[in-house]
């Protein structure tokens, strides 16, 4: 088992994440997300199932954050689609039970959004892979909560921390914890070499206004 402690993990889930390329940042040449927003970042934590170490180290910090924030979960959720791999294992880690959620009904057969098996008022804890405006970890979530179970909370390996995503978790009431996030990535960023100095106002200017950013 891999021992962490909270307070140096969003360092090394950065350095994790930026060294099998999960993470890539480009200050002078944006990326386009399907939304059409340029971006100097783009995330994939899918990645991280296809190496051992690290898949280890962020099911251990999901495992630590549970059992010391929420000691009576009763199952975790894994958020479709890049949060199932990630909750089977925290799940195995804590032996409780698993499920995942859909992001909306099956068309045929039980017509299930959630799968797996839960009881009504079940401490539920969900497992996602990257938090942007939160709008599809809520969805979950809150179909989580219309079944009847009770939501504990959300935890996610990264997030861009927009405030428009934390105002929504604020306004659902759902905790949000997350591994790492994007302040600690620059931060580890420059300190490798990956990004210079003087891209790092750049960097945090698309934060605070991602509809305004160009290259």
């Amino acid at each position: 088992m891999t021992t962490v402690k909270l307070d140096r993990l969003p360092a090394e889930i950065a350095k994790g994440l930026l060294s099998i390329n999960a993470v890539a940042l480009r200050p002078q040449e944006s990326f386009t997300w399907t939304s059409g927003i340029k971006s100097p970042i783009y995330c994939d934590n899918r990645l991280t199932m296809s190496y051992p170490a690290i898949r280890d180290l962020i099911a251990e910090g999901f495992a630590t954050i549970i059992r010391e924030k929420y000691p009576d979960c009763q199952a975790v959720a894994g958020i479709a689609t890049g949060g199932i791999p990630h909750a089977a294992w925290v799940a195995q880690k804590l032996n409780l039970p698993m499920l995942y959620v859909r992001d909306k009904a099956k068309g045929h057969g039980k017509t299930n959004q959630i799968e797996g098996h839960f009881e009504p008022g079940q401490k539920v804890v969900l497992i996602e892979d990257l938090i942007s405006t939160g709008g599809s970890s809520l969805k979950a979530a809150v179909a989580v909560r219309e079944a009847g179970c009770e939501v504990q909370g959300v935890v996610a390996i990264f997030t861009y921390q927009f405030q428009n995503a934390l105002d929504a978790f604020a306004a659902e009431n759902i905790p949000l914890d997350t591994l790492s996030n994007y302040s600690a990535l620059i931060k580890v960023a420059v300190e490798s070499g990956a990004i210079r100095e003087e891209d790092v106002a750049r960097l945090q200017a698309w934060r605070e206004n991602p509809s305004a950013y160009g290259v």
